[in-house]
């Protein structure tokens, strides 16, 4: 069910003729919303049962440009999934993580390339992986150098998230490091145990990092982590339906996640695996997932990205920070073969805790985006991006498990138009 209250300035910009911008050559025009062309594509993915429901919010020059919502937050209760539905974000959780890591760095807390181990001593004694013995053992030496601040900001500590298809693998699943019953530190104290896949800074492998981060946050700030995030992100962004911790009273706007088969049969995610972390007072606050939120309150987070850390007057990061924090990270020297499936996301890069566009999409079937965008993604895939040529940030919410890119890659597509490749790089 399309949302009619779709601005003025939505209407106008449908109507306007496509304008270059400064700088880019002609034939890369500004990005115009098609909204019925968004419309019909969230209407096809419930339609077509690749989701119980979907909404999408963009915003654009400063204006809401469109919300739309169709489908189901609760098939069996059927709940419709609205503007002000619950939404457990996975992954999307990071970004935010790596905001409140930045925002103790401008107070001169830490530098960059600090070793780890100068603020989690715990870390002091990290070896790497170096081989399987004859016997069955783990070989395991010192890392050529030691894991920095920056390494764990970007994923090339060499750090794991387990299930990893690696010798390794036991070793995470006996510590059992993310389990909701630790608390912060005590994840710290068993992920220190867990060996490096690899030295640090010659890969970028996705892992627990983002957790890590938290607890720098913990220890650098002198607050719990979800204290520090509410007090210093979530309340002055106004995002008063954001957080960690949920009562029993939420459950009602609460989206359940669903898994879908080749032939559009909807299963329900388990109830204890949907709201163990949220809802049952375990101690686990991580860094890399967890947050329940709303398209609105995840969309002030996202135009205060866009606008450089500052929304509505209120300054969460400097300028020169998020810029930072939205620049490719990685050495050049990281050959794509030891990037993981980064490359799948796009042409670019990594910054702090974001995917970094820094090429125009090379292919049809890569996804549609503009070079100096920013993004981040989570497990029941969900999306948000940042798009600075385009003064645009999108919030795109789906609670279909496991994660599915094909819907991300046709979002894009009614976004953008399927052609759009955007102002060239550098």
């Amino acid at each position: 069910m399309r949302n009619h209250l779709t601005t003025l300035a939505a209407c106008v910009l449908l109507a306007a003729p496509l304008v270059p911008l400064a700088g880019q050559e002609p034939g890369d025009e500004k990005v115009v919303i098609d909204a019925g062309q968004i419309d019909r594509t969230l209407r096809g993915f419930v339609t077509g049962k690749r989701v119980a429901g979907a909404s999408i919010l963009v915003y654009q020059d400063g204006e809401e440009v469109l919300f739309d919502a169709e489908g189901l937050a609760d098939r069996e209760s059927l709940k419709p999934f609205a503007r002000d539905t619950l939404l457990q974000v996975f992954s999307m959780t990071k970004p935010v993580t790596g905001v409140a890591l930045m925002q103790l760095w401008e107070q001169g807390a830490f530098g960059l390339d600090d070793p780890l181990a100068w603020h989690l001593p715990e870390f002091a004694g990290l070896q790497v992986f170096d081989g399987v013995a004859a016997d069955g053992s783990l070989r395991l030496r010192a890392p050529k150098r030691a894991v920095t601040i920056r390494d764990v900001l970007r994923h090339t500590a060499g750090f794991t998230y387990g299930n990893a298809d690696h010798p390794t693998d036991p070793v995470w699943e006996e510590l059992d490091p993310l389990s909701s019953d630790n608390t912060l530190e005590q994840f710290a104290a068993k992920m220190a145990q867990v060996p490096l896949l690899f030295d640090p800074g010659t890969h970028w492998h996705y892992s627990a990092g983002v957790d890590v981060q938290a607890r720098l946050v913990e220890v650098l700030s002198g607050q719990g982590f979800a204290d520090y995030v509410r007090e210093h992100i979530f309340l002055p962004l106004g995002m008063a339906d954001s957080g960690w911790r949920r009562s029993g009273e939420d459950l009602a706007r609460l989206a359940v996640p669903y898994g879908v088969d080749a032939e559009g049969r909807f299963t329900r995610m388990p109830e204890e695996e949907r709201l163990e972390a949220n809802f049952q007072g375990r101690p686990m606050t991580m860094g890399g997932s967890g947050i329940v939120t709303t398209v609105d309150d995840y969309m002030r987070f996202a135009r205060m990205l866009l606008g450089e850390g500052t929304l509505d007057g209120v300054r969460i990061l400097r300028p020169s920070t998020l810029r930072l924090m939205a620049s490719d990270q990685l050495d050049p020297a990281i050959p794509q073969g030891n990037r993981l499936w980064l490359p799948s996301k796009g042409s670019g890069g990594f910054g702090f805790d974001f995917f970094v566009r820094t090429a125009q999409p090379q292919s049809p079937q890569e996804n549609r985006g503009a070079v100096g965008e920013f993004f981040w993604d989570g497990y029941p895939s969900m999306l948000f991006w940042v798009d600075p040529a385009n003064a645009m940030a999108v919030v795109f919410a789906a609670q279909k498990v496991p994660f599915d890119g094909t819907l991300h890659h046709d979002i894009r597509d009614a976004v953008y138009g399927a052609d759009y490749r955007g102002p060239a790089g550098d």
